[in-house]
């Protein structure tokens, strides 16, 4: 079985850490192929919605690279966002996770509510969206940031550690009542980047820590050997076919995240289809 991993920001640093993480749980009979954009075709970092429509459209170009060469046997989108799932959906028919989700599923299974410990406050609208679409608002309990920059998370010190270890335990255990301070049984860590400090960060607060890059490889890897795949009879149908597309439709599009321009060429579709002229 192979899975790709997919970090869509360019650092090669936080890509290494990712495909640790899935290693750590993928066993020695799943291959676990980690790839991110190139500088240039992705954003540094996925830190704002801008960035994110980048990231997007960094995953879509990952997946059609491999596509082209064979596939994968399920993807895996290693960023909180999970920026560009839909689109991924649409492209192949067999299982692809964002790890916010299947992080929520998780959670939810390991205690009755979560609190999500990430990193920008300014993503922490992002989050509330996300927990909305996937049906999680009674199981989320807590929104909490530490204010660390992701690309901070690339050698992460003692400080850094303490830090999101001071939200942890105040999520866990937090002052008042309410609904922003009730109680929670597990975490669930928003970003990809904190991969490396899930265990840690479990044993020092004695709770559920849920890495949401580990929890979207098991699932990856469950869905592909029960044989489920990707529905295409609704939404996740293939992209359609144009008979005449028109020129401008897809070339020359561009996204431009900080100081990252990602071009937007031809559009794939599900594996063997393509555009007729």
């Amino acid at each position: 079985m192979r899975i790709l991993l997919i970090n869509p920001n360019t650092s090669r640093a936080m890509t290494a850490t990712v495909a640790a993480a899935a290693r750590e749980v993928s066993g020695a009979d799943v291959e676990i192929a980690a790839v991110c954009p190139d500088p240039g075709r992705g954003p540094a970092a996925v830190e704002s919605h801008v960035d994110e429509v980048a990231a997007a459209a960094a995953v879509v170009e990952l997946i059609r690279a491999d596509l082209a060469t064979g596939g994968s046997d399920a993807y895996v989108i290693a960023c909180f966002g999970d920026p560009g799932l839909d689109a991924a959906r649409e492209l192949v028919d067999v299982p692809v996770i964002g790890i916010a989700e299947a992080a929520m599923h998780v959670a939810a299974i390991a205690g009755r509510r979560f609190a999500i410990v990430t990193t920008l406050g300014r993503t922490l609208g992002r989050a509330r969206d996300l927990v909305a679409r996937y049906g999680m608002e009674r199981a989320c309990a807590q929104y909490r940031a530490v204010e660390i920059p992701v690309l901070d998370l690339e050698e992460p010190d003692e400080q850094t550690l303490a830090r999101i270890e001071r939200e942890c335990r105040a999520a866990l255990d937090p002052p008042g009542s309410g609904a922003a301070g009730d109680p929670v049984d597990a975490i669930v860590l928003g970003c990809a980047g904190m991969a490396d400090l899930c265990a840690r960060l479990s044993a020092r607060v004695d709770a559920p820590v849920i890495d949401g890059v580990a929890a979207a490889v098991g699932l990856a890897i469950g869905m592909a050997r029960m044989g489920v795949r990707t529905g295409s009879r609704g939404e996740y149908a293939p992209p359609p076919v144009r008979k005449h597309p028109r020129n401008d439709a897809w070339v020359a599009s561009e996204v431009r995240a900080g100081d990252a321009m990602t071009s937007l060429t031809q559009p794939t579709v599900r594996e063997a289809m393509l555009w007729q002229t």
